[in-house]
């Protein structure tokens, strides 16, 4: 199914296609003249792929697999097919490829080797969540799966914590309990979060409470803890007179060091003031849930 009044052969490229992340109609018609007419279609996985084209009328007999497993691999046989003319369209699972996902490294491949990589843009889980999420912040820092782990999540948490941006965060269901806890934990249940589950789908859920809320929102129906998340966190509310990367270093001190040894290496580091960061200080190894009604559920 082609959508140009004049199609013609693609020049010999990378195309790197966004797909839908959930209902099969959130597709461009320039994505689909790419994915009609590549010579190859590189995919995650070739049989999702093949159900993509095959709904919207287009031959699934080209497709190869390039996925975690493989991609250096893949990323080799598909230079040669760029060198030898042919041109070669890349799609992940859904939404953006190599964000989140697989691609990143065939993308470089491709350019070391002096090819062109043409983007072909659509759907992004990350940026469909915050068009619907009513976050007011001018600015957000996507960061994509936290560690499985929970020490390692509150340590990545950790450094993120002073940021007033916007936290863009994707989470898998059988982790989402575990991942809100830490959330709560580290950064305090007062910020507020957006859980937006399987978003353009059958069950879409956006839902919006405070970090203190939201384990008990998703523990109240089990079917809120199914499907693919974003997360939105709100950002830090800066300290007045110190920036987010004064605040993060010193919470990095404080980690390693006795309170008024960070403050002092802080201070020469930054060139903050020592009595600001001594105040914020005192703030960072307050407890988060010292006389806050709002606690955050901890067993750990």
């Amino acid at each position: 199914m082609l959508h140009s009044e004049h199609p013609q052969k693609l020049e010999p490229a990378l195309y790197v296609v966004a797909t839908p992340i959930g209902n099969l109609r959130d597709i461009t018609l320039r994505a689909l003249d790419v994915l009609a007419m590549a010579d190859v279609v590189a995919a995650e996985d070739t049989r999702n792929t093949a159900h993509l084209l095959t709904h919207h009328g287009i031959s699934a007999n080209r497709l190869m697999a390039v996925h975690q497993h493989n991609e250096r691999g893949a990323a080799e046989k598909i230079i040669a097919l760029l060198h030898a003319g042919q041109s070669v369209a890349f799609v992940s699972d859904a939404g953006t490829p190599a964000v989140s996902d697989p691609g990143a490294l065939l993308v470089k491949a491709v350019l070391e080797e002096g090819l062109r990589v043409i983007p072909i843009p659509g759907a992004s889980a990350a940026i469909v969540a915050l068009s619907a999420s009513g976050m007011t912040e001018p600015h957000f820092l996507f960061y994509g799966f936290l560690p499985n782990k929970s020490a390692a999540r509150r340590t990545m948490l950790q450094t993120l914590a002073n940021y007033p941006f916007t936290l863009v965060f994707y989470e898998a269901p059988h982790r989402i309990l575990d991942c809100v806890a830490d959330l709560c934990t580290v950064l305090g249940g007062e910020r507020q979060i957006i859980l937006a589950r399987e978003i353009t789908k059958l069950f879409e859920t956006i839902h919006s409470c405070r970090l203190s809320e939201a384990e008990a929102w998703l523990l109240a129906d089990s079917n809120q803890q199914r499907g693919e998340f974003v997360l939105l966190v709100s950002g830090a509310v800066p300290q007045p007179g110190l920036h987010a990367e004064t605040l993060n270093t010193l919470s990095l001190l404080l980690d390693e060091l006795p309170l008024k040894q960070a403050v002092q290496l802080a201070a020469k580091i930054t060139g903050a003031n020592r009595n600001e960061l001594y105040q914020s200080a005192l703030q960072l190894k307050k407890p988060n849930t010292d006389d806050n009604p709002d606690q955050c559920t901890d067993d750990a």
